[in-house]
């Protein structure tokens, strides 16, 4: 809501550089409408929290070397529209408007492009499990109720953390039943209703849900198209003081996008100094298609390490269906999480956690290759599809990930996304990406659906989108026979 960020003051600096060369966004007209077209489109992309407050006038004008005149008849234009909520005597918030989502229909989908998920590799997780089987005579003995994992999985875990730069103990790991379980207990143990939980925007959408069941309130800073702005990021973090925030610098859900080394080491300055204790998301980890990603953010903590937890899970390398992640963290926040976590759960499957780590210490090498190489093909043929149905889509590939971020030419994702699921193709609309129902010019497009699935899932979305638009098909090249 509007109210809750309130106190976030965002800075005319940082403002005239998201708008970058605004006087050529509208073909004609005075520059006042150039102006709030460039606010308006910053807002509805997520680029301008909601509930933030502009700049006075007079600050924008400086910075943006206009007159006065031309920035307080551009935040009318907004107010106007709804894009503002303007108070005498304080500076407007960015606002939304208040329109009708449309409902979609009932007709259920029969292509879901809500889950970016591949299918299991099978004879690798059937071999798993039976030497799963084959080990658990041993554990039968005891419980079952562990809240830190089986030792020979925690290991395991540690060894690649090792393998990719960031020294690891098994002390320093507990399992958990997947990444979502591990965003819930960690949120369990380090927030209260009302705190605030710093998070990317557009970011994934499962950490949104889980930061509202807990009753606090997302802070979101907005990505570019190359990556994370650490300038916004650390102004959000000074103002702000978040009790947590939550990053994917790995092939980040959804734009794909992954930090650089350079940028991994300068986040972490701004934690240490700060004093954010921050979750660290390399679920996608494994899920790079150009290049390996860097080694983990936490390698470059050189101080306070205690403030940083990274999550991980298998659901993305190798099975959804398969619930185990883990939390790597210093022994002391994981004996805090420890604490709380009987109130939530009493441990993880152990047949599943030794499945696990035999995936990971006898299969991995073979099956991840395997993987890779199947994404980049599909991710090869969405684009093709894209240029082909919807050419007037402005896909934004990352580097890694199972999704492809896309820009609309209009805000109306939400319409579309309806008028698919009417033909039969599930497909969340971009604001379910954002906080405050921003993003409506994006789509997420996972590319894991084979390649029938996936071309029969494109035509469909190019239908949908000429219903809400109106536009006709594009123009296909007749064969002379």
């Amino acid at each position: 809501m509007a109210t809750t960020m309130a106190a976030r003051a965002l800075d005319p600096d940082l403002l005239a550089r998201e708008l970058g060369n605004w006087r050529t966004s509208s073909r004609s007209g005075p520059s006042y409408q150039a102006l709030a077209d460039g606010l308006r489109m910053l807002i509805v992309d997520g680029r301008l929290p909601v509930g933030s407050r502009l700049p006075s006038e007079r600050m924008l004008a400086d910075v943006l070397r206009v007159s006065r005149t031309t920035v307080t008849a551009a935040y009318a234009e907004l107010g106007e529209s709804g894009y503002l909520h303007a108070r005498r005597g304080a500076r407007s918030t960015i606002a939304l408007p208040h329109t009708p989502v449309p409902v979609p229909g009932e007709v259920p989908a029969a292509i879901n492009l809500a889950s970016a998920s591949l299918a299991a590799p099978a004879s690798a997780v059937q071999e798993a499990f039976t030497e799963a089987a084959r080990q658990s005579a041993s554990y039968l003995q005891h419980t079952g109720h562990d809240m830190h994992g089986v030792l020979a999985f925690r290991t395991a875990i540690a060894e690649r953390y090792c393998a990719r730069g960031l020294p690891t103990t098994p002390e320093q790991v507990m399992v958990t039943s997947g990444a979502q379980h591990a965003i819930a207990l960690i949120l369990a143990t380090y927030a209260q209703p009302g705190d605030r939980v710093l998070v990317e925007q557009p970011t994934y959408h499962g950490v949104l849900t889980a930061i509202a069941t807990a009753g606090a309130r997302p802070v979101p800073v907005a990505m570019t198209g190359e990556g994370w702005e650490l300038d916004a990021v650390h102004a959000a973090v000074r103002q702000l003081a978040p009790t947590l925030a939550y990053l994917v610098p790995d092939n980040h859900n959804p734009t794909g996008l992954s930090m650089s080394a350079a940028d991994r080491k300068r986040m972490c300055v701004i934690i240490s100094e700060t004093r954010t204790r921050t979750i660290i998301d390399e679920t996608m980890t494994d899920v790079w298609l150009d290049e390996p990603v860097p080694p983990p953010l936490a390698a470059s903590m050189t101080s306070r390490a205690d403030l940083v937890m990274t999550i991980g899970s298998m659901s993305k390398s190798f099975w959804g269906g398969m619930r185990i992640g883990w939390i790597r963290a210093e022994p002391s926040v994981l004996a805090t999480v420890r604490a709380v976590r009987p109130s939530i759960d009493l441990g993880t499957s152990v047949i599943e956690q030794l499945a696990a780590a035999w995936l990971l210490t006898e299969r991995a090498d073979d099956v991840l290759p395997e993987r890779r190489e199947i994404l980049r093909g599909r991710r090869a043929l969405l684009l093709e599809l894209l240029d082909e149905h919807l050419p007037d889509w402005r896909p934004l590939p990352g580097t890694g990930g199972m999704s492809m971020w896309v820009q609309l030419p209009a805000p109306v994702s939400s319409a579309m996304c309806a008028s698919a699921s009417r033909l039969g193709v599930e497909l969340p609309p971009g604001p379910r990406f954002g906080v405050d129902g921003t993003l409506e010019r994006f789509v997420r497009i996972p590319f894991a659906l084979p390649d029938d699935e996936l071309t029969e899932a494109i035509e469909l979305l190019g239908r949908a989108w000429r219903s809400i638009t109106g536009s006709t098909a594009p123009e296909t090249t007749a064969v002379v026979i």
